[in-house]
């Protein structure tokens, strides 16, 4: 049972190891948002991309895309093109900003990072951010860990004008955040379990809550958009 504050927005994030999703249903169940994998890497494009999306515009659902971001197997720049030439033109006034998924899981992803040394770390995550920024013109929202981010991010602070959102899954009742409360800003988005249930999903899926109201939900949509 989800005992966190149902006053709260609650959302989902699906890909194409989920099965496929009923976004209608899903909204009924008082789903107001979800994000969705657009790309991983240079290369791959989710195949359930293109109709979460379009279902999720159907069925009234706030939407975001995500990339999932590969340290070594190629550049910050050919991964951006990669999520830009899938998501650009379907970016809408309404959607979520664009977002950066960065973790070492699995296990061949967090090899990758540690062949590369902090300031590599924080070049790449950066080069990424920044191009998508100016391609979309929204500023872009990073998913992490407490333990990714302290472990193989340093703990900086550079990235604290951008969006966090957490992944932490705790019986307490917030999450740990990192950079110093995320530089003050404290966090946007928690995927509080990756076990939840969702009408309209078969089998388990990602939960998220955001701190706020619809209204406040919006505004981080239009707040986003950059000159």
């Amino acid at each position: 049972m989800d005992t966190l504050n149902t006053t709260l927005q609650l959302g989902i994030d699906v890909s194409n190891i989920n099965p496929p999703v009923n976004w209608q249903v899903v909204r009924s169940a008082q789903i107001t948002y979800g994000f969705i994998k657009a790309t991983e890497g240079a290369t791959f494009i989710d195949k359930t991309f293109t109709t979460n999306w379009e279902g999720m515009k159907q069925a009234g659902i706030i939407r975001g895309a995500y990339h999932f971001f590969r340290p070594t197997t190629s550049t910050p720049q050919e991964q951006a093109d990669n999520f830009l030439t899938i998501v650009k033109d379907v970016l809408e006034p309404g959607d979520l900003p664009p977002v950066l998924d960065i973790e070492a899981w699995p296990e061949t992803v967090g090899q990758q990072w540690k062949k590369i040394n902090l300031d590599q770390r924080i070049e790449r995550v950066q080069i990424w951010l920044k191009k998508v920024e100016q391609a979309t013109k929204r500023r872009p929202i990073i998913y992490t860990s407490p333990s990714f981010w302290k472990e193989y991010m340093g703990d900086t602070q550079n990235f604290t004008r951008y969006p966090l959102w957490i992944a932490h899954y705790t019986d307490k009742p917030e999450p740990l955040i990192p950079a110093h409360n995320w530089g003050g800003n404290g966090y946007t988005f928690w995927q509080y379990t990756e076990k939840g249930t969702v009408a309209g999903v078969s089998g388990n899926v990602d939960k998220n809550r955001f701190k706020g109201s619809i209204a406040q939900l919006m505004a981080l949509v239009n707040d986003s958009v950059i000159a």
